[in-house]
Parts: C-alpha cells; sequence; structure tokens
C-alpha cells in the first residue's frame, strides 16, 4: 500500500508543480536572470544526473569502467566529435574496460 501512497503523493506534486509554472506572471519569465537560469539549469541537472549514475553505487563512491566511458566522451566531446560518435566511444571503450576488468 506504501507504493500508491508514493505513486498519489508523486502525482499530486507533479500537477502542483505544472500549476504552479502556469501562475507565474508574464513579466517574471522576461527577466534575464530567469531566462539564464532557465538556459542553465537542464545542464546543471543533466550533469548532476550523469555524475551520480557514473561514479554511485548506492552509499559508496565507485571507479569503475563507466567512469573510463565518460572520460572518452568527454575527450570526443573536446574534439568536437557529433553526438553518434560520441556515444559510440563511450560505448566502446565501457565495453572494453568490463571485458578486460572481468
Amino acid at each position: 500500500m506504501n507504493a500508491w501512497i508514493a505513486i498519489g503523493v508523486t502525482t499530486a506534486a507533479c500537477y502542483l508543480v505544472k500549476l504552479a509554472g502556469l501562475l507565474v506572471p508574464a513579466g517574471t519569465l522576461e527577466r534575464p536572470l530567469v531566462r539564464r537560469l532557465a538556459a542553465l539549469l537542464p545542464v546543471a541537472l543533466l550533469a548532476a544526473l550523469t555524475a551520480q549514475q557514473t561514479f554511485g553505487a548506492g552509499r559508496v563512491l565507485v571507479l569503475d569502467a563507466r567512469a573510463a566511458g565518460l572520460a572518452a566522451a568527454a575527450v570526443a566531446l573536446v574534439l568536437r566529435a557529433p553526438l553518434l560518435v560520441v556515444v559510440a566511444a563511450a560505448v566502446a571503450v565501457t565495453a572494453a574496460a568490463r571485458a578486460l576488468g572481468g
């Protein structure tokens, strides 16, 4: 029964966040600070999610094949490779590191 309570609370919270977004005055959204934050927030959230998924395992910090794949993707990005090449490099390096590391 606890799962259904969590689903209900999450549903209500999502609805309230959506409603809050609709109730914000248009003038507030036109401010330069709000525009900058709105542009940077998705990047920050994606970076945090990537770091947590790469280096975290529960409450423990891990350094495994995922970190090597992330490093390969970072190098490909620095070299201005297309997105598919970045993903392919990350996948290949992660797979190789797992194959060699066991």
